[in-house]
């Protein structure tokens, strides 16, 4: 089953449930509550919708797909797959590149918070930033976890956990700095709720040029995991009071090499069959923010 979330003009936003038929249908759930129909209860449905495109899940106009959710708290796990233990040690110009691989093979995972109340989160189709002050930032796709307070997996998305690794590089004290900024974060385009959650995820990364160029392109899959999903979410919710409809997002498997670093212009397009495709436009970070009231002496 998957669920989307939109809403027409300035309206309140809506849930949906996607059919699989062709061609793609969203019919429009009568609750708002994602996390009722994300535990599989059955919810009445309302009028059909057809979408554009069956990945991104495109709605015709005026009707804006928004992202499947508003997370209280958004976390991720780093150094869950091979490939990035390798590329943060090669990255890390300091001594403490060691520790990278000392948490890839520890008990205990990584995990961070990387945003609250969607500060810093969009959704498909929306803008997502790079740091001013940052020479090298990248997207990390990853296969986002939806859980509720203790723990338990209700669905999955995809999240595309933008990172300045440069500034990472140059002190892990600067992970924060590197994680959180404007635009920092995407999620969408739909949320999936798996019959079977063993079966591991393909991950697809396209990063465009503003001609459409492929500026680069690579997969992996979850299989490559150190770890589990249930170990993660396990982790978090240790002594940690995280509010149901929160999201874990699972670390990355595909890092750009050197030659490769986000600029305005760009595109982003992260593929999870079964899921969809998050496609988001770069741009700057500064431009993201919002406006501040300006105050006169008087």
């Amino acid at each position: 089953m998957l669920l989307v979330r939109f809403r027409e003009r300035d309206d309140a936003p809506h849930m949906g449930l996607v059919e699989p038929d062709e061609p793609t249908r969203v019919l429009e759930l009568e609750t708002g509550d994602a996390l009722v129909a994300l535990r599989g209860e059955r919810a009445q449905t309302g009028r059909a919708i057809e979408a554009v495109d069956p990945e991104t899940l495109e709605l015709p106009p005026p009707l804006e797909l928004l992202a499947p959710l508003v997370p209280p708290e958004t976390w991720a796990a780093g150094v869950t797959y091979e490939r990035s233990r390798d590329a943060r040690v090669d990255e890390s110009r300091t001594e403490a590149g060691d520790v990278y691989s000392l948490v890839y093979e520890a008990e205990r995972p990584e995990l961070f918070l990387k945003d609250a109340q969607s500060r810093r989160t969009v959704g498909p189709g929306a803008t997502v930033g790079v740091r001013s002050d940052a020479a090298w930032t990248v997207p990390e796709p990853e296969l986002a976890l939806v859980i509720d307070a203790n723990g338990e997996l209700l669905g999955a998305t995809i999240g595309n956990d933008i990172t300045a690794r440069d500034v990472e590089g140059a002190n892990p004290l600067y992970l924060p700095q590197a994680k959180l900024f404007a635009g920092a974060c995407s999620l969408g385009p739909a949320i999936l709720i798996p019959n079977d959650w063993s079966q591991p995820f393909e991950i697809e990364l396209r990063l465009l040029g503003p001609e459409d160029e492929v500026v680069y392109e690579a997969r992996t899959s979850t299989a490559r995991m150190r770890r589990s999903f249930e170990e993660l979410a396990a982790w978090l919710v240790r002594d940690n009071p995280v509010p149901a409809g929160s999201v874990l997002l699972t670390g990355t498997g595909l890092v750009p090499p050197d030659g490769v670093a986000l600029a305005p212009g760009q595109r982003i397009e992260i593929r999870i069959p079964g899921i969809g495709k998050l496609v988001n436009p770069v741009g700057a970070a500064a431009d993201l923010l919002p406006r501040r009231k300006e105050t006169h002496a008087r």
